[in-house]
Formats: C-alpha cells, structure tokens, sequence
C-alpha cells in the first residue's frame, strides 16, 4: 500500500486527537490508583472502520497520551512501550471488523481490559484481584467505546462520502 499525504494526515491528525482528549480527561485516563477508568479517547477506537490512518494515527496517540500521562518510573515505561502495542493490535482487529460494528467494539474493550487488568494487578500492585481489575477496566472500556464510540460513529455518518477516503 502507498502510504499518501492524506494518510500520513489523517493518522496525524487522529494520534494528536487521542493524545490531546486523553490529556484533557486526564484524571479520568489512567487508572493507576483504581481500577476504574475511562479513557474518553478510546472512543477513537472505532476509527479504524472508517480508515485504515486510524491505525498507526491510534498507535502513535496511545504513545504520546502516555508519555505525557505516565510521568517516570519502571511502571511508566512498562505501559509506555506495552500499551501502544495493545492498542495497535486491537485497532488492526477493529479495521478487519469493521462491516461488523458491534464485533469491530470488542477488541479494545477485551484487549484493554486484560492488559490493563494485569497491568494493575502484576505491575501497580493495585491490591485487588487480577479478575476484578479485568471487569472494572472492561466496564470503562464499553463505556470508552460502545457509548462514546458509537456516538462519535453516529455524528462522523454526515461527513461527506469520500472524508476517509485514502
């Protein structure tokens, strides 16, 4: 695939959103005391269905919202190189859902939630179990996702046809 102006673009364009709304909901973000998060740029998440920019433009925002939200410490650079990879991996599963929208939802949600969910458990030693972790983050996660997602998806349909287009 040729990667064009307008990919590179549009994958910008989608990593600074995801950077700039996780910064903004900061304290919402990163569940590091707690295993209850929302990170309102997951809703992103659902990108990938519309354009395959989504893909790297979500990898390279889950990295900065990182770096930026993570501070310093072993726990931070953990999350700052594992984190993105989770994140790419779930958007490459959403993109090859994607003419199944409710299916091209999970991966974030799942993917996030036992990563997320060992990461407090084996890395934060949050103090609860790695099980609870698991469905708190996943709770987030649907709400980061199949709430705000699908509302985005929803408000993104009056877009001219050809915006996503590569």
């Amino acid at each position: 695939m040729k990667i064009s102006t307008r990919f590179m673009t549009q994958a910008a364009i989608i990593a600074a959103l995801y950077a700039a709304i996780t910064s903004i909901f900061i304290y919402t973000s990163f569940g590091t005391f707690n295993a209850l998060q929302v990170r309102v740029s997951e809703a992103l998440t659902l990108l990938p269905m519309l354009s395959p920019a989504a893909v790297p433009g979500l990898f390279v925002g889950c990295l900065l919202a990182n770096l930026i939200g993570m501070g310093v410490g072993i726990t931070s650079i953990i999350d700052v190189v594992i984190g993105p990879v989770v994140t790419l991996l779930a958007a490459l599963l959403t993109r090859k859902l994607r003419k199944h929208p409710l299916l091209a939802a999970l991966p974030p949600v799942l993917l996030n939630a036992i990563y997320v969910g060992w990461f407090l458990t084996y890395i934060v030693q949050l103090g609860t179990p790695f099980w609870v972790n698991v469905g708190w983050t996943a709770l987030g996660q649907f709400a980061a996702c199949y709430l705000f997602g699908f509302v985005l998806l929803w408000a993104l349909r009056k877009l001219p046809q050809d915006t996503f287009a590569l």
